[in-house]
This record gives structure tokens, sequence and C-alpha cells, in this order.
């Protein structure tokens, strides 16, 4: 299979335009897939949304420059971890950082999904189609928030909530003011 790097992809969607001026950079979906990120994402500055869902990234990083950066979608990729977020001082950066979508990726482990703590304005999240989330809730899971919640998903929005405890939506549904955990009326599994 053919892929591009970044740099590449980013050239091709800027079509003239100048990088600095980029509030929004959609690049989900290329043909050919992007494979890594290099350094030329940092030059995205002033981006305040940025889309990278249905590539083959394995890697997060690059992103210590992206200050104002308000949602990061990463879903449909070959992410293992989160390293890069904390490792290249993005976490510092990200510190606008409201919505992150990483859905359909290969996170196995909770000590990733800790370091997501520390984006203090990280609001919601995506996550659904993890090896984390099928170990937990089972690979029938439906994403619609209208479906009643089972016990297996109130397990896994918990573990979830202990670990980014400023969270207020995960893969599509609020936590309520009370802990959603403690719905005794509706023991759905």
């Amino acid at each position: 299979m053919t892929y591009q790097t970044f740099r590449e992809a980013l050239t091709k969607y800027l079509d003239g335009r100048k990088v600095e001026e980029l509030k929004e950079c959609f690049l989900y979906g290329r043909i050919p897939p992007i494979e890594k990120l290099d350094q030329s994402l940092s030059s995205l500055i002033n981006c305040e949304r940025l889309a990278l869902s249905s590539n083959t990234i394995e890697r997060i990083g690059y992103m210590n420059g992206l200050h104002h950066l308000k949602i990061l979608s990463l879903s449909r990729n070959n992410i293992k971890n989160l390293t890069g977020l904390e490792v290249l001082g993005a976490i510092n950066a990200l510190k606008k950082l409201r919505v992150f979508y990483f859905a359909y990726n290969q996170i196995k482990d909770w000590a990733e999904i800790s370091k997501l703590n520390d984006l203090n304005a990280l609001e919601e999240i995506t996550a659904y189609g993890n090896p984390i989330h099928e170990r937990i809730v089972g690979e029938n899971f439906s994403p619609e928030p209208s479906q009643p919640i089972t016990s297996l998903e109130k397990e896994y929005r918990q573990e979830f909530r202990n670990r980014v405890i400023h969270l207020k939506k995960l893969d599509g549904r609020v936590f309520l003011d009370k802990d959603d955990d403690d719905d005794d009326d509706d023991d759905n599994n």
C-alpha cells in the first residue's frame, strides 16, 4: 500500500493558502492515507480544529505548537498509546483542547487514558471501539446515545471518569450531575 507523509498531505490541502492562517484543517480519509505525523504539524499555530481520522497514523507527535487547538479528531487510525501527548510537551501546548475523538484505535491500557487528565479543558471524548472499551463493554456496543445504558457501559464510564475527572461527555453520552452509575432503576444488561 502507498502512504503519504503529513507534510505531503498538508501541502496538497493548503493549495496556495498560508498554513499560519488555517483555523481548521481537515485531513481525514486521505488517499493515499497519512502514515506518520511530522514536524510540519507544529506549523498549524492558529489551528482550532484538526481532523486526521481514517488514516493509518500509529503515533501522536509534533503537537507542541498547537496552542489554539480545541478539537482533535484521530479516530480510525492505528494509535496504540497517547505517549506523544506527554513526551513532546504537547500536554502543556494543548491547554485549550476541549474535544478529543480517538474511537477505533488500538488503546489497550488505562494508563494511557490517565494521561488525558492533565488536559484541564478537555470536556468530551469519543473512545469506543478501542480494545480498552471492548474488553469491558464487548464488541456489540451500539454508539447510539439514545439506547439504554448497560451495566457494562456504566462500569466503563466510571473507569474513564476516575481517570479524566473533568470529563463531561464520553462516547456521545453526557455525564449527569449525579453519578450515572448509581441509577438503580435502570439495570439493563
